[in-house]
Formats: C-alpha cells, sequence, structure tokens
C-alpha cells in the first residue's frame, strides 16, 4: 500500500468505531460502535468458530463483513490488506505495519517488566517480548479496548466469560515478539502449511490443534506476537491488526484451495465446536452459520470459493 492509501485504510477504522453499534439498546453494554459489534460477535462466537470444522470459513466471511464495512459506511475504496507474516517475522517493529508512523497500525507498547512469560500450558511457555503495556504512539495510540481482557483457559472449558457483555474500557495492549513470530510465523512454516495434502492436515497446520506442528501453528503464532490484546482469545479483534492478520489466514486458505481445488475447494473437517468435540455435527456444505448483527446467515457451501457466491477476489 501506498502511504496515502494506508492513510485512507486508517481513517476508514477510524470512521468504522465512530459509527454506531447495530446492537439494541443495552443489549451489550460494551458495543458503543459498529467497530465493536464485530468484538462483540466474535466473542459470541468463540467456542464455535476456532479449532472447528468452521474455522477457516467463518473467518473468511467475517473479515469480508469488515471490508464491506469499511467501503459502505466509511467511504474506503481499497481490499482489507493482508500481514505478510514471514516478510517481517524477524524485525516486527521495523514492519511498516507496526512501526509506530502515522501510516502505521501503531507500534509496540510501553516496557511492562512485571509481566511474566506466556504460559501454554504446565511446564511449557514463551517469552514476552519488548514491550507489554499500552501502545506509545501511531494512529491508534487512543484507542480504545471496550471488552475483556478474557481467560483464555475458559475456551478449553467449553465456557464464556461472565458478564463478556460489559463495557470495560481500557487501552489497546501491544508486546512485539519476534521470538515468537520467527518460530511460529516463518517461511518454513508457511511453506509446510501450504504442502499439507488435505484439510485435516492443514487445519492441524494452522492451529496445531491436534497438532502437526511443535508448538503453534501461524494462527496462534500471529496473534501471540503482538501482545495481549491480540493473544485474548475471545476479544482479539479488538486490535485493528486482526483483521490483516486473518486476511493472511484467509490467503493462505485461498491459495491451498487453488492447488487442488477439485479436491479442497469444498473439503471440510470437523464439527461446530471448540476442539472439534462431537457434542455438534460435523460441518458440511449445507450447514448454515451466521455472523450475528454484522449480516446475512450463509450456507457454508456460499462461502468456500473467493470467486463465487457474493465474492471475487483473489490474493497476490
Amino acid at each position: 500500500m501506498t502511504k496515502h492509501e494506508r492513510r485512507e485504510y486508517i481513517a476508514a477504522v477510524h470512521c468504522l468505531k465512530r459509527a454506531p453499534s447495530r446492537f439494541d439498546p443495552g443489549v451489550v453494554p460494551g458495543a458503543k460502535s459498529l467497530y465493536d459489534d464485530f468484538v462483540a460477535v466474535h466473542i459470541n462466537k468463540t467456542l464455535s468458530v476456532h479449532t472447528s470444522g468452521i474455522f477457516l470459513i467463518w473467518h473468511r466471511e467475517f473479515v469480508h463483513l469488515y471490508e464491506h464495512a469499511l467501503r459502505t459506511e466509511c467511504g474506503y475504496h481499497g481490499a482489507q490488506p493482508y500481514w505478510d507474516w514471514p516478510r517481517w517475522a524477524d524485525d516486527l517493529a521495523g514492519s511498516p505495519l507496526f512501526d509506530g508512523s502515522d501510516t502505521s497500525l501503531s507500534g509496540d507498547g510501553a516496557h511492562n517488566a512485571s509481566q511474566g512469560p506466556y504460559e501454554i500450558k504446565p511446564g511449557v511457555s514463551l517469552p514476552r517480548g519488548t514491550g507489554g503495556g499500552c501502545v506509545l504512539g501511531g494512529p491508534f495510540v487512543n484507542h480504545t479496548v471496550n471488552f475483556g481482557p478474557f481467560d483464555t483457559a475458559l475456551a478449553f472449558e467449553l465456557k464464556m466469560p461472565p458478564n463478556w457483555e460489559a463495557y470495560n474500557p481500557q487501552c489497546l495492549v501491544r508486546d512485539l515478539n519476534t521470538y515468537i513470530a520467527t518460530h511460529f510465523c516463518n517461511q518454513q512454516i508457511v511453506d509446510r502449511l501450504l504442502n499439507a495434502s488435505n484439510i485435516v492436515e492443514f487445519q492441524g497446520n494452522f492451529t496445531s490443534y491436534p497438532t502437526t506442528l511443535e508448538g503453534f501453528g501461524p494462527h496462534g503464532g500471529g496473534h501471540l506476537s503482538l501482545g495481549n490484546t491480540m493473544a485474548d482469545f475471545f476479544a482479539s479483534p479488538a486490535d485493528p491488526a486482526f483483521y490483516f492478520h486473518h486476511a493472511q489466514v484467509d490467503r493462505m486458505y485461498a491459495i491451498w484451495q487453488d492447488i487442488d481445488p477439485e479436491h479442497r475447494r469444498y473439503a471440510l473437517n470437523g464439527t461446530l465446536t471448540f476442539g472439534y468435540r462431537n457434542d455438534t455435527t460435523e460441518a458440511t456444505v449445507d450447514t448454515v452459520i451466521d455472523w450475528g448483527v454484522l449480516g446475512k446467515p450463509k450456507r457454508i457451501g456460499e462461502i468456500m470459493n473467493p470467486m463465487g457466491g457474493d465474492y471475487c477476489y483473489r490474493y497476490e
């Protein structure tokens, strides 16, 4: 993107933060704007749209709806950009996305010496990055996160955060983490992802659940590499970088589909519950899923082809 295009995009995001919420008054007190509606819907759907049979396709439409809102509500004329993980994995702070300039998504947060390592599971932890506090500058220095923070462990217990709808304003936290980016978002990881022979392997490589890579896949790695707001399993869309990350997730999915469209375009694997639990049915092309107040329900089969249905896009 040129700097002019970046400024247009940033202005549209700020516009979305001023647009009124679509929720009825009082239903979701934390949703103060249309931007917040995307966070709220993601929270509400978390237990069905992660490590499940609809993770890739639900988020494809979610990003599409966000781009559509930027265009129709705020006059944006471009496409939703993607974050090419390997390109800046060893220098997140030098990336035009996170260098803190007036055309970035803001940069690192203030250094927080009190935060401990990421505790992934008993006996397994990852180091923190260089920030950990509120972002220090750039276009989103005054960006307010209105939900959370929430405990990721709740998802593994299939529990929603209590009173998740509540208004809890806080700053945007960033903790740029080159260690995580270089280990889980490098070119080797991307190559292995795209070399997956079937949808089961592809999903496993992406999310490492069930694991087919050591540690995290690039989905979790991208989230954790930016710090607490993006690492919030429920409320991560509160960070504007979420949509760049998930546009790249969709880019990887589309590229992988296009390698063998006959066998991959409509390939599905898994149920509609977090962790592929069998308390819900297997996802099929006829399964109807929804995005709450953001858009109309759709059959899965309608959203599996980037050049079909309501879509008409390709990634470079």
